[in-house]
């Protein structure tokens, strides 16, 4: 039997934590994403943060809103914008359901991680979401408590 090794290739660059606190994660689609040469660099250097972006299908293509990549310091003159609308790159029938997802059912495209793939490529989750209020929010905190409790009291009695 053979063991699948790590590939160094393939890293977290950022997470979404918050997202699944504030929605309900009904599905979830892995896209890539159009980048500029220093975006890529700058990620590599792990320069990013995807907590108060969004996705949204505007004009037939899919766009990362709010998104921020550090700026790559090498890159002085051509360097990139930190927060511009990036393209996300799906298939016509996957868009057509975010499409129908965001219009017709009033749910939320939320990226949840931005990624390097197995083959060095940078990849962003998103979650087809819809909002949850207060009370769910509070009702997903005790129970992550409640567990977080459970764990700790059979860690204690062995």
């Amino acid at each position: 039997m053979k063991q699948k090794k790590h590939d160094p290739n393939s890293r977290l660059i950022a997470e979404n934590r918050r997202a699944r606190f504030d929605y309900f994660i009904e599905d979830d689609l892995e896209c890539g994403i159009m980048l500029l040469g220093s975006e890529v660099k700058s990620l590599r250097n792990g320069g990013a943060n995807i907590a108060d972006s969004y996705a949204s299908v505007e004009d037939g293509e899919l766009w990362l809103i709010n998104g921020y990549i550090a700026p790559y310091a090498q890159a002085k003159t051509w360097g990139h914008e930190e927060r511009r609308k990036r393209k996300l790159l799906v298939s016509k029938k996957e868009l057509a359901k975010l499409w129908a997802a965001t219009a017709k059912q009033g749910m939320t495209l939320v990226p949840l991680r931005l990624y390097f793939n197995e083959k060095g490529r940078v990849k962003l989750q998103i979650g087809i979401a819809k909002g949850k209020k207060l009370a769910d929010k509070r009702e997903t905190s005790a129970k992550r408590d409640w567990d977080r409790q459970k764990r700790r009291l059979l860690k204690e009695q062995g």
